[in-house]
């Protein structure tokens, strides 16, 4: 995770992008890229094209590892810990 923090922060930097970062533009910018993922199922969800799905699917996580780290989040233990508290409220059958 340290190798893809580093690469999408230094990414961003170089465009100097970081100076928009902010909970809240970060948190539009994930619905944004999530609403450009959802499009490409508009009409068809058996009919897409798989690169571009994957694109979008990358924009969205470079938006939402951006905000973790933003927040000082820890985003591989944020997920153990949220699926964690998902497997007390769904246990196994």
């Amino acid at each position: 995770m340290e190798e893809i923090k580093d690469i999408i922060e230094k990414f961003r930097q170089k465009r100097n992008w970081d100076k928009f970062d902010s909970e809240a533009n970060l948190a539009k910018s994930i619905v944004v890229e999530s609403a450009e993922l959802l499009e490409h199922f508009q009409w068809s969800e058996n009919n897409f094209d798989k690169k571009a799905v994957s694109y979008e699917i990358a924009d969205v996580l470079i938006y939402a590892l951006t905000l973790c780290y933003h927040m000082n989040i820890d985003p591989k233990e944020l997920i153990k810990e949220k699926l964690e508290d998902v497997a007390k409220r769904y246990p196994e059958k």
